[in-house]
């Protein structure tokens, strides 16, 4: 079966659904297909920080995203010593409509944007569908070949753009050349359970040395980040389930009671982590956005805004040019002007906290902790605190809707 749209966009996570939603309401056809049959995974990115809670405003989302279950993260505090802690990162002192972290998990942002689509006629989500490769007309990718339940097809478009993650198809099927950096750690997630009504979990890291630690309370569990050293998932599930408890409770001994919850190493998802990024985030027809132009690192938990960031600023760079039915080569060139400055400058932010802080702590070389002189100057100046909550919370380049997406409650 061969079909035809203008533009198709790979993958349904927040790049892909916010560049679907704003090109549609562009009045731009676009089919977004997602391999999944729902958005329901555990463990992906759902920290929905300041400047996506703006955008969530001027496209007339805000009060139905209001309405999801989720938590808010105000401040992050660092326990200095034993009943002292300092407030290092304030995004109360952000001037932003909404000055926290939405904690929410993904799948309900995506299954929002995906209801807003499905209110636009010119907005297609296809689940269920794999993208297995490019349709190509000479040097140019006319759009892609798919595989779902009734088998497989074709869906020509004038533009394809790849939001898949950092496994990318789609760039590894344009030869997209990769440029990476070295991460010292992985991440392994699980989860524990939170009675309603429990206040002794807090939001603030735990670290020792070969280990830290994130815990973040939800709505009846906890969801815990645990780093563990670059390539040491498989040393490290050899020892055991009893090893594994003993790890976690040497960071959260309060949760003595409740670890017992965790009955084999199959609960603990482990996340190999990249960080890299795209030389060029384009070829004749076909765009990278997202993961797929540039792996983040878990760090400040911005990998989710950034590529919200890339939708929104891809969508008003093209909407006019996929109007006109086709879209150049400068034009494609003009997203990756506009993104790769904030997203070089973010990576190169996380690199430092990855040399000088996560990457000492995970191998046992350094303190384990936030420097002294640092905690010292913010206890002098609490208003330094606003300068890594602008960063994460913020970003070097935040994007706005255009007008053409803007809706009123």
């Amino acid at each position: 079966m061969s079909e035809t749209t203008t533009c198709a966009v790979v993958g349904g996570g927040p790049a892909g659904m916010v560049l679907g939603l704003l090109l549609a309401r562009a009045g731009v056809d676009v089919t977004v297909f997602e391999k999944h049959p729902d958005f329901l995974r555990d463990f992906r990115g759902d920290t929905v920080h300041p400047s996506t809670l703006r955008l969530l405003d001027e496209l007339g989302l805000f009060e139905r995203f209001d309405k999801l279950p989720h938590s808010r993260l105000r401040k992050a505090t660092f326990e200095v010593s034993p009943g002292h802690r300092v407030t290092m990162v304030s995004f109360e002192r952000l001037r932003q409509p909404h000055p926290y972290v939405a904690m929410v998990p993904q799948w309900d942002l995506l299954n929002l944007l995906a209801e807003a689509g499905a209110a636009e006629p010119h907005f297609t989500l296809r689940t269920s569908t794999e993208v297995t490769g490019l349709l190509r007309d000479g040097g140019r990718v006319t759009g892609v070949r798919y595989q779902d339940a009734d088998g497989p097809g074709e869906l020509h478009a004038a533009l394809t753009v790849g939001c898949d993650g950092r496994w990318s198809l789609v760039r590894r099927e344009a030869g997209l050349q990769v440029r990476d950096w070295p991460v010292s750690f992985d991440v392994w997630w699980f989860r524990l359970p939170h009675p309603p009504g429990d206040t002794q979990f807090n939001l603030f890291p735990r670290m020792a040395p070969g280990r830290a630690m994130i815990v973040i309370p939800r709505e009846g569990y906890l969801q815990i980040a645990l780093l563990i050293p670059k390539g040491s998932d498989a040393r490290l599930r050899a020892r055991g389930l009893e090893a594994f408890h003993a790890d976690v409770l040497e960071l959260l001994p309060e949760a003595a009671d409740i670890i017992g919850t965790i009955t084999s190493l199959d609960d603990v998802k482990h996340l190999d982590v990249q960080m890299n990024r795209l030389r060029r985030w384009h070829i004749d027809g076909l765009l990278c956005i997202g993961d797929a132009a540039h792996a983040m690192s878990p760090a400040g938990g911005v990998g989710i805004n950034v590529a919200v960031q890339d939708g929104v600023a891809t969508a008003r760079l093209l909407a006019e040019p996929l109007r006109r039915g086709a879209v150049t080569g400068r034009e494609l060139a003009a997203v990756r002007r506009r993104r790769v400055v904030p997203t070089a400058v973010t990576q190169a932010l996380q690199r430092q906290i990855d040399k000088r802080l996560l990457g000492p702590i995970v191998r046992g070389s350094g303190a384990t902790g936030v420097p002294p002189r640092l905690i010292r100057a913010v206890e002098r100046m609490p208003w330094l605190a606003v300068i890594p909550a602008y960063l994460v919370g913020v970003g070097i380049r935040p994007e706005h809707a255009p007008a053409f997406a803007r809706r009123t409650p």
